[in-house]
């Protein structure tokens, strides 16, 4: 399994941005797919997951309302769409797939808000 982000980037405080990740995973219409951040000295942390139909979508406090998971079973791409971003928001962004055997995740983009 390979997963793959792109988007990432820097942009000032109330722009947005749209991250995308490729799963080759043969069954990534089967499971929950999220995407997960880590800004620098800090612990990696949820920011959002979408269930494996995609008719269910969770997120972290700190993104809800501002942040959109969704998901392209024909393309095998889950998507992060990201409104009103802020300074806090800068992170690397990792997209994460779990089979229920192994955790897999992407090599992360960096997205960087300035002021």
């Amino acid at each position: 399994v390979q997963l793959q982000a792109f988007g990432g980037g820097l942009v000032q405080a109330g722009e947005s941005l749209r991250l995308s990740c490729t799963i080759s995973a043969r069954d990534f219409r089967t499971y929950a797919v999220g995407w997960f951040r880590q800004a620098p000295g800090k612990d990696r942390e949820f920011v959002a997951a979408i269930s494996y139909s995609g008719g269910s979508t969770t997120y972290d406090d700190s993104v809800k309302g501002r942040f959109t998971i969704s998901k392209d079973n024909d393309k095998s791409t889950v998507f992060l769409q990201m409104y009103n971003l802020e300074v806090a928001d800068t992170a690397v962004y990792y997209c994460h797939y779990n089979d229920e055997v192994n955790d897999y995740w992407g090599q992360g983009t960096l997205v960087t808000v300035s002021s």
